[in-house]
């Protein structure tokens, strides 16, 4: 029988929130056995960016990174994040490291290719894209999609005892940094542990679950499957942010781990929120 292992991704709304950030720490901290934590952290990279003077667009959820961006994202993300988290865990009794994809290549991907936005979403997202008055080719910039996470060396480092804090960065193998969706980093975390462990992944957030009326935050779905994600997607009922998360928790389900749940990031016992099934 596989030992158990649990990776929790906090986003960056709870990271902002001190409240929300002392209680999930404890309660990760309280987490028997073998642990992973996936941080964000993409509301104090758009703070910082402001700071800087530099726009903040965001595409489909996601954060476009030009080469200024990809900066902020690196200091924020790599630096401030992911040593304060460390830090607070080394305090709480939790032997953490701190990595980045680029450590030990733990996370490699490659370039997003550019892709074809309509004109409507661009001029929403305030992005000039050269095209026709129907169709523009977009690029995400310094954005990475994941090829593979190494899970024969996270699983090394897990079994001396040592707790992994996953900033949401990668490398490309061409010397450089990519910023990668965190939601992204925790689901191919998982299915790449799922060779050496039973994995339960947890998304941790500032709301119960997922919501099917974004202004009752008691209005949780209880279980989301993927003909359901479909309906929710089409009617709107699942928009922006939430749209990669669901469909990285789908395709950990679809890949063979054992749970994965939505939740409160305060709750994140596995008894509470939506169920991806």
């Amino acid at each position: 029988m596989k030992q158990k292992v649990v990776v929790v991704k906090v986003g960056g709304a709870v990271v902002e929130d001190e409240a929300q950030l002392t209680q999930l720490l404890k309660d990760f901290s309280a987490i028997e056995g073998r642990k992973v934590l996936v941080h964000g952290g993409g509301r104090k990279a758009t703070k910082m960016a402001e700071r800087l003077g530099i726009e903040t667009h965001m595409v489909g959820g996601r954060r476009v990174t030009d080469a200024a961006m990809l900066e902020v994202v690196t200091m924020v993300y790599g630096g401030l994040v992911n040593k304060n988290l460390v830090a607070r865990l080394q305090a709480a009794g939790v032997n953490a490291l701190g990595l980045t994809g680029a450590d030990a290549n733990i996370i490699h991907s490659h370039i997003r290719p550019p892709v074809t936005l309509s004109a409507a979403d661009a001029a929403a997202a305030n992005i000039p894209s050269a095209g026709t008055a129907d169709a523009r080719s977009f690029s995400y910039g310094f954005v990475g999609d994941v090829d593979a996470v190494n899970g024969e060396t996270l699983s090394h480092l897990i079994e001396a005892g040592i707790t992994p804090v996953l900033a949401p960065l990668t490398h490309d193998g061409e010397g450089n940094i990519l910023n990668t969706n965190a939601d992204t980093i925790a689901s191919e975390t998982a299915k790449a542990l799922a060779a050496h462990y039973d994995v339960t992944l947890i998304y941790s957030f500032e709301k119960k679950g997922v919501l099917s009326n974004p202004d009752d935050d008691d209005s949780v779905i209880p279980v989301i499957t993927r003909p359901l994600f479909e309906k929710y997607k089409a009617d709107g009922t699942i928009s922006g942010g939430m749209l990669p998360k669901i469909e990285n928790a789908l395709a950990a389900v679809e890949s063979g781990i054992s749970r994965v749940i939505i939740t409160l990031a305060t709750a994140i016992d596995g008894n509470h929120g939506t169920v991806i099934a």
